[in-house]
């Protein structure tokens, strides 16, 4: 969970790491630098929303997901799921991300990884790799396809919220986008670490937190409603591809400052999964 200094609809100001991005006019074409042994150097295009000195959930998630396909990999297995818990504040700038294996199986695993700001944990990521066999006898998918990306028009509807993560995203939208409903498709240009290859998995989990602020019910605004995160849950039923992202996203808040914020997963193939993230409800502080 994070706390907001500066309200999404407010320009907000940059970390002194950032600033020097914008300083000498290197913006990196990854989100982060890695800096070796785990640890790694975010950039400008993690910036988040809520607070111009911390990164956006959706890169951090993406890094995580780096870390965890790199850890021990398997030809047999797959990541299922991603269960990320958020502890505090995702500081910009230097971090450690640290892996381990939290359960071995020759058809099940659960492994883990912990990432660490300014010298306290702010995320910390299980995952389930699960043993691939043949299902195609009994395959099969209720979530709807939705339109594709390529027949979409271009959208600018997220340029409420600021931030350096959001900024470099491309968006379409399917029509009928509404506060607490809507289909949103999203790519970005960057490497998730510069210089290592990442595959698609990695690169479209970097943007599944994004659903979050896709169709909220209420719009931003320093006089509106904030509705943080604490956490993002991603279940997968095939592997996805491809580098544009679609959300099918529904928002629901309850009566007692606690909300959800649920998602149908999309590749350029059909749906591939959904993701869940909880959500603390109050007004915004009055500066």
């Amino acid at each position: 969970m994070t706390e907001t200094s500066t309200g999404p609809g407010t320009v907000p100001e940059a970390s002194s790491d950032h600033l020097q991005q914008l300083a000498d006019g290197t913006r990196p074409a990854s989100f982060y630098v890695p800096l070796g042994g785990g640890r790694y150097r975010s950039t400008i295009h993690t910036q988040g929303a809520w607070n111009a000195h911390e990164q956006h959930m959706a890169p951090a998630t993406g890094l995580l997901a780096h870390e965890l396909e790199k850890f021990q990999p398997r030809e047999d297995m797959r990541m299922a799921r991603v269960s990320l818990d958020i502890l505090g504040i995702i500081h910009g700038g230097d971090i450690e991300v640290t892996t381990r294996m939290v359960r071995p199986g020759k058809t099940i695993e659960l492994i883990e990884a912990e990432m660490v700001c300014q010298g306290r944990t702010a995320i910390v990521a299980r995952a389930w790799r699960l043993k691939t066999d043949d299902s195609t006898a009994v395959a099969g998918i209720e979530d709807p396809t939705v339109t594709h990306p390529e027949d979409l028009p271009a959208w600018d509807g997220m340029d409420m919220w600021p931030g350096g993560y959001i900024e470099q995203l491309e968006f379409r939208v399917e029509p009928g986008l509404r506060l607490g409903r809507g289909v949103v498709w999203m790519r970005n240009p960057n490497a998730m670490v510069d210089g290592e290859p990442s595959d698609d998995m990695v690169h479209l989990l970097g943007m599944v937190d994004t659903a979050n602020g896709v169709a909220p019910r209420v719009a931003p605004g320093p006089e509106s409603w904030m509705f943080p995160n604490v956490d993002l849950q991603i279940h997968m039923h095939r592997r996805p591809t491809g580098e544009w992202l679609g959300i099918s996203s529904q928002q629901t808040y309850g009566t007692d400052g606690i909300g959800l914020t649920s998602a149908v997963l999309h590749d350029v193939e059909g749906p591939f999964g959904r993701s869940e993230q909880i959500l603390t409800v109050r007004p915004m502080p009055v500066r």
